[in-house]
């Protein structure tokens, strides 16, 4: 169905968008996705430090007591 939409019909899809909800709005949904995005990254990136650091603090000395020095 989407497979015959051409770089004419993409045109218009944009157009019809732009005259229904008028640049501004456009701009602030974007605006907003954006912000989504960061945070979403964000919020990935504090949850790998977190694991690290879990992970840090979860590792034992293993060693025998005989061994050790």
């Amino acid at each position: 169905m989407l497979n015959n939409i051409g770089p004419m019909g993409i045109i218009l899809i944009a157009v019809v968008v732009l005259v229904l909800f008028g640049r501004g709005k456009i701009s602030s949904v974007m605006g907003e996705v954006g912000k989504g995005i960061t945070s979403f990254k964000k919020g990935i990136s504090e949850g790998q430090d977190e694991v690290e650091s879990q992970k840090a603090a979860e590792a034992k000395d293993v060693t025998p007591e005989n061994e050790k020095v």
